[in-house]
């Protein structure tokens, strides 16, 4: 089982999050942040992984730490659940559309971290949840998942629809560089012979 749970306390939250790479889509998410629950859900979801997290922060100030410690720790996992990556496909990719809105995002198990985005969103605010806090959980993961990210919103007007693409095409991309491929069992999928 490709598995990870991992915790993080810090001054200013407490963050526990359990990963299992082949799950289901199933998620248990307790943030006290109903909007950004709702994206953390599309990527279990349409990345078929399990996933719990537990955090509990400054809410009071923002949501800021939250988010980004959010992204450390799930980075964190995913980064433990990998292993050594043997057997993995390596690079995923989706395209996700909802409506007026459309969404890529290309992964690379690279072990090399790099957030590239490229997105805006037509208001800064999605209920009480700022947009710009999707860029900082995206760094916080990407970097501790040492994995590169593109993201690029190529369509859309409506936040949420927006914001739902996105998180979906990153379930997807997950989901695809993660799956194994049955030729190279034993192999790293990188020249170098590691990740």
């Amino acid at each position: 089982m490709r598995t990870a749970n991992v915790v993080r306390k810090t001054l200013e939250t407490e963050v526990a999050v359990t990963l299992t790479i082949d799950g289901g889509g199933v998620s248990r998410l307790k943030t006290g942040l109903p909007f950004f629950e709702h994206m953390l859900d599309q990527v279990a979801r349409h990345g078929l992984m399990d996933l719990t997290v537990e955090a509990a922060g400054d809410l009071a100030i923002d949501a800021h730490h939250t988010v980004e410690d959010i992204g450390i720790t799930l980075g964190q996992a995913l980064a433990q659940a990998m292993g050594d990556k043997a057997g993995l496909t390596r690079y995923g990719h989706a395209y996700v559309p909802l409506d007026e809105a459309l969404s890529r995002v290309v992964v690379d198990l690279s072990g090399r971290p790099g957030l590239f985005y490229r997105a805006t969103f037509a208001r800064a605010r999605i209920h009480d949840f700022d947009v710009d806090l999707i860029e900082e959980f995206l760094r916080g993961f990407v970097n501790h998942a040492r994995i590169t990210v593109h993201v690029d919103v190529l369509a859309g007007h409506n936040a949420h629809h927006v914001a739902e693409t996105l998180f979906k095409a990153l379930g997807r991309a997950l989901r695809m560089a993660l799956t194994s491929d049955a030729r190279a069992t034993l192999q790293v999928p990188s020249t170098k012979g590691s990740l």
